[in-house]
Protein backbone atom coordinates (compact mmCIF):
# COMPACT_ATOMS: atom_id res chain seq x y z
CA UNK A 1 0.00 0.00 0.00
CA UNK A 2 1.31 3.43 -0.89
CA UNK A 3 1.05 5.80 2.06
CA UNK A 4 0.74 9.52 1.52
CA UNK A 5 1.80 12.23 3.96
CA UNK A 6 -1.66 12.30 5.56
CA UNK A 7 -1.63 8.54 6.18
CA UNK A 8 1.80 8.88 7.76
CA UNK A 9 0.63 11.71 10.01
CA UNK A 10 -2.36 9.61 11.13
CA UNK A 11 0.04 6.75 11.91
CA UNK A 12 2.32 9.07 13.92
CA UNK A 13 -0.62 10.29 16.01
CA UNK A 14 -1.98 6.78 16.63
CA UNK A 15 1.49 5.46 17.52
CA UNK A 16 1.77 8.15 20.20
CA UNK A 17 -1.60 7.14 21.65
CA UNK A 18 -3.80 4.57 19.92
CA UNK A 19 -6.74 5.76 22.04
CA UNK A 20 -6.78 9.17 20.33
CA UNK A 21 -10.35 9.66 19.07
CA UNK A 22 -10.68 10.03 15.32
CA UNK A 23 -12.29 13.42 15.94
CA UNK A 24 -9.05 14.59 17.63
CA UNK A 25 -6.90 13.10 14.85
CA UNK A 26 -9.12 14.88 12.31
CA UNK A 27 -8.79 18.20 14.16
CA UNK A 28 -5.00 17.90 14.30
CA UNK A 29 -4.63 17.23 10.58
CA UNK A 30 -7.52 19.45 9.43
CA UNK A 31 -9.63 16.69 7.97
CA UNK A 32 -13.10 15.24 8.63
CA UNK A 33 -13.54 12.41 11.14
CA UNK A 34 -15.18 10.29 8.44
CA UNK A 35 -12.13 10.65 6.19
CA UNK A 36 -9.79 9.72 9.05
CA UNK A 37 -12.00 6.71 9.80
CA UNK A 38 -11.90 5.62 6.14
CA UNK A 39 -8.11 6.01 5.96
CA UNK A 40 -7.58 4.04 9.18
CA UNK A 41 -9.89 1.27 7.95
CA UNK A 42 -7.98 1.14 4.65
CA UNK A 43 -4.66 0.87 6.50
CA UNK A 44 -6.07 -1.88 8.74
CA UNK A 45 -7.36 -3.87 5.76
CA UNK A 46 -3.99 -3.51 4.01
CA UNK A 47 -2.14 -4.76 7.12
CA UNK A 48 -0.33 -1.48 7.76
CA UNK A 49 -2.07 -1.22 11.14
CA UNK A 50 -1.92 -4.65 12.76
CA UNK A 51 -3.76 -3.90 15.99
CA UNK A 52 -3.99 -1.75 19.10
CA UNK A 53 -2.38 -2.80 22.36
CA UNK A 54 -2.00 -1.62 25.93
CA UNK A 55 1.66 -1.16 26.96
CA UNK A 56 2.04 -3.07 30.23
CA UNK A 57 5.00 -2.67 32.59
CA UNK A 58 6.25 -6.26 33.14
CA UNK A 59 7.44 -5.48 36.68
CA UNK A 60 3.99 -4.26 37.69
CA UNK A 61 2.44 -7.61 36.74
CA UNK A 62 5.00 -9.83 38.44
CA UNK A 63 7.80 -10.22 35.89
CA UNK A 64 10.84 -9.01 37.82
CA UNK A 65 13.51 -10.23 35.41
CA UNK A 66 14.00 -10.05 31.68
CA UNK A 67 16.59 -11.71 29.48
CA UNK A 68 17.71 -11.86 25.89
CA UNK A 69 18.35 -15.47 24.89
CA UNK A 70 20.44 -16.57 21.93
CA UNK A 71 19.49 -20.05 20.72
CA UNK A 72 21.19 -22.48 18.39
CA UNK A 73 18.67 -24.83 16.76
CA UNK A 74 19.38 -28.14 15.03
CA UNK A 75 19.17 -27.88 11.26
CA UNK A 76 15.83 -29.03 9.93
CA UNK A 77 14.12 -28.63 13.33
CA UNK A 78 13.64 -24.85 13.21
CA UNK A 79 9.87 -24.76 12.58
CA UNK A 80 8.98 -27.24 15.31
CA UNK A 81 11.36 -25.64 17.80
CA UNK A 82 10.05 -22.13 17.09
CA UNK A 83 6.44 -23.30 17.39
CA UNK A 84 7.20 -24.84 20.80
CA UNK A 85 9.20 -21.81 21.91
CA UNK A 86 6.35 -19.46 21.02
CA UNK A 87 4.04 -21.45 23.31
CA UNK A 88 6.30 -21.03 26.37
CA UNK A 89 4.84 -18.60 28.91
CA UNK A 90 7.18 -15.66 29.34
CA UNK A 91 8.60 -15.72 25.82
CA UNK A 92 7.69 -12.27 24.53
CA UNK A 93 9.58 -11.99 21.23
CA UNK A 94 11.23 -14.48 18.88
CA UNK A 95 13.51 -13.34 16.06
CA UNK A 96 15.25 -15.45 13.41
CA UNK A 97 18.73 -14.00 13.07
CA UNK A 98 22.02 -14.25 11.25
CA UNK A 99 25.29 -14.65 13.07
CA UNK A 100 26.22 -16.82 16.03
CA UNK A 101 22.62 -17.50 17.09
CA UNK A 102 19.81 -18.83 14.91
CA UNK A 103 17.19 -17.28 17.16
CA UNK A 104 17.12 -14.39 19.62
CA UNK A 105 14.27 -14.32 22.11
CA UNK A 106 13.16 -11.83 24.75
CA UNK A 107 11.83 -13.60 27.83
CA UNK A 108 10.29 -12.45 31.10
CA UNK A 109 10.13 -14.35 34.39
CA UNK A 110 9.15 -13.67 38.00
CA UNK A 111 12.70 -13.91 39.29
CA UNK A 112 16.06 -15.62 38.69
CA UNK A 113 14.73 -18.99 39.89
CA UNK A 114 11.80 -18.82 37.49
CA UNK A 115 14.15 -17.79 34.66
CA UNK A 116 16.41 -20.75 35.41
CA UNK A 117 13.40 -23.08 35.40
CA UNK A 118 12.16 -21.61 32.11
CA UNK A 119 15.56 -22.13 30.50
CA UNK A 120 16.44 -25.57 31.92
CA UNK A 121 13.01 -27.19 32.23
CA UNK A 122 11.30 -25.78 29.15
CA UNK A 123 13.66 -24.36 26.54
CA UNK A 124 16.61 -26.76 26.95
CA UNK A 125 14.25 -29.76 26.83
CA UNK A 126 12.77 -28.88 23.44
CA UNK A 127 13.39 -31.16 20.49
CA UNK A 128 15.75 -29.34 18.17
CA UNK A 129 17.42 -27.30 20.92
CA UNK A 130 21.22 -27.33 20.54
CA UNK A 131 22.52 -24.66 22.93
CA UNK A 132 21.78 -21.21 24.27
CA UNK A 133 23.23 -18.16 25.95
CA UNK A 134 21.10 -16.15 28.36
CA UNK A 135 21.87 -12.48 28.90
CA UNK A 136 19.98 -10.93 31.83
CA UNK A 137 18.76 -7.41 31.11
CA UNK A 138 20.04 -5.08 33.84
CA UNK A 139 18.04 -2.11 32.61
CA UNK A 140 16.23 -0.89 29.53
CA UNK A 141 17.32 2.58 28.51
CA UNK A 142 15.13 2.93 25.42
CA UNK A 143 12.19 0.94 24.15
CA UNK A 144 9.56 2.02 21.67
CA UNK A 145 6.95 0.52 19.42
CA UNK A 146 6.81 3.71 17.35
CA UNK A 147 8.22 3.49 13.83
CA UNK A 148 9.55 6.62 12.10
CA UNK A 149 6.79 6.79 9.47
Amino acid sequence: MDLDDTDREILRILQEDARTPFSEVARRIDMSSATVHDRVNRMQEAGVIEGYHAKVDPREVGFGISAIVGLRVEQGREKDTLDRLSAVEGVQEIHLTTGEWDVMARVYAEDADALRELMFEEVAQMDGFARSQTMVVLGTEHETEELPV
